[in-house]
C-alpha cells in the first residue's frame, strides 16, 4: 500500500540539512506511490531541493512557521508554537487530520515530540500512557527498551502495557519469536526493588502468553537474558544515553590500542571494527516509536544524519505495512480481559 509519511525538517541538531539530505537519500527505496511530507519553512526546503537538483513528485512541501527548539518546555512550546512543525507533525499524523500522514518522524524536541502526539494524535484504545520503544544492539541480538523517556513517573500499570507493546514490536520488527520481557530492577531477586517494579513484574507473570523471565539487572542488558525490558521513562534514558556513550568510547579505545601497538594491524583490522561498530550504531536503528499513540510517530536521535533519516523512513513504513498498531490493541485487549481483576 502507498504510504504517507511526514518529516520534521527543522528537528535536530543538524537540521534542516541532514533531514532533507537523507529524505532525498530515501527516494530510491520508495515506492513509486509512497509520499514524503516535508513539514518546514517552504522557502528553505524549496531552496535546498533547488540546490541539490532535486525534483521528484514524492516529495511535497508542507509549510509552517515556527519552530520548537531542543531545549524548549515541551508543554508551553506545545501550547504556544501551534505553527511549529512538531505540532504540524502530529496534526497530519492525527486521525483528525484532513489529508492525514500514515506516519511522522522527528528528530527534534523528545519532550514535545510525545506531548503534541499525546495531545493531536492521542491514545489508541486501551492504551494509559505512551511509551518509546528503543533498539539497542547487543551481541545475542536486539534488545527493545521500553520506555525510553516519554514517562518518567510511571505506575505499574503502564510498564506492564510497554511490556506488552514492546514485546509486538520485538516479534514483528526484529522477527524474535516469543521474546523474552524482564523488567529493570536492582537485583534479579523477587524480594529487591521498588513498589513498582514488584507491582509491574506481578502484572506481568500473571499475564497469560507472555514469556516473563522476571527482573533484570543492568549488567544483564547486553548478556541476552532478556528480548524486552521494561522501565521507567528517566532510568530508561539514562540507560540508553549510557549504552551510546559507553560503545563509542569502547570503539575508540580498541583503534587507538591496536594502532599504538601495531599501524599495520591496525590497517587490517579497520574493516573487522567498523563492521562491528556499524552494527551498535543506533544510526543504522533510524527512530524509535512512540508505542501506544493512535498513528504512527517515530522519534529520531537529536544528533541524527542523513543516514539516521533513511534508515528511520524504512523503518516507519515497515512498522505502518506491519500494522503494528492493529496487533498492539488486540493484545492489550486480550491481556486486560485476564486480569481485569488485578487491574481495577
Amino acid at each position: 500500500m502507498a504510504v504517507r509519511v511526514g518529516i520534521d525538517v527543522m528537528g535536530g541538531d543538524d537540521a534542516p540539512d541532514a533531514i532533507l539530505r537523507g529524505c532525498i537519500e530515501a527516494l530510491p527505496n520508495l515506492a513509486s506511490d509512497d509520499t514524503l511530507v516535508l513539514i518546514g519553512p517552504e522557502s528553505v526546503i524549496s531552496a535546498f531541493l533547488k540546490a541539490e537538483g532535486v525534483n521528484d513528485d514524492r516529495l511535497v512541501i508542507e509549510h509552517c512557521s515556527e519552530v520548537i527548539a531542543m531545549d524548549a518546555s515541551p508543554m508551553d512550546a506545545v501550547r504556544n508554537k501551534k505553527d511549529s512543525t512538531i505540532v504540524r507533525m502530529s496534526v497530519l499524523g492525527s486521525k483528525k487530520a484532513e489529508v492525514r500522514c500514515d506516519a511522522v518522524i522527528s528528530a527534534g524536541n523528545t519532550g514535545a515530540c510525545v506531548a503534541a502526539g499525546q495531545m493531536n494524535m492521542r491514545r489508541l484504545p486501551g492504551v494509559h500512557r505512551p511509551g518509546i520503544a528503543v533498539t539497542i544492539p547487543s551481541f545475542h541480538g536486539p534488545v527493545t527498551l521500553c520506555d525510553a523517556g516519554a514517562n518518567p513517573e510511571p505506575r505499574s500499570t503502564h510498564l506492564w502495557q510497554y511490556g506488552l507493546m514492546a514485546e509486538v514490536y520485538a516479534t514483528r520488527i526484529h522477527g524474535v519469536e516469543n521474546p523474552r520481557v524482564g523488567v529493570m530492577n536492582i537485583g534479579s531477586e523477587e524480594s529487591k526493588g521498588s513498589g513498582l517494579a514488584k507491582g509491574t513484574a506481578e502484572l506481568l507473570r500473571n499475564t497469560p502468553g507472555i514469556n516473563f523471565v522476571g527482573f533484570v539487572e543492568g549488567r544483564d542488558f547486553f548478556a541476552g537474558k532478556a528480548d524486552v525490558i521494561v522501565t521507567d521513562g528517566f532510568l530508561g534514558n539514562t540507560l540508553l544515553k549510557m549504552a551510546e556513550g559507553m560503545a563509542k568510547s569502547l570503539f575508540q579505545a580498541i583503534a587507538t590500542e591496536i594502532y599504538q601497538q601495531d599501524p599495520a594491524l591496525a590497517v587490517k583490522f579497520e574493516p573487522v571494527v567498523k563492521s562491528i561498530y556499524a552494527k551498535n550504531d543506533y544510526h543504522e536503528h533510524g527512530g524509535a516509536p512512540l508505542l501506544g499513540v493512535n498513528g504512527v510517530m517515530m522519534i529520531a536521535h537529536g544528533s541524527s544524519e542523513s543516514r539516521t533519516i533513511k534508515n528511520a523512513i524504512a523503518k516507519t513504513i515497515e512498522y505502518v505495512n506491519g500494522h503494528i498498531n492493529d496487533a498492539i490493541v488486540e493484545r492489550l485487549a486480550q491481556a486486560e480481559s485476564a486480569l481485569q481483576g488485578e487491574l481495577a
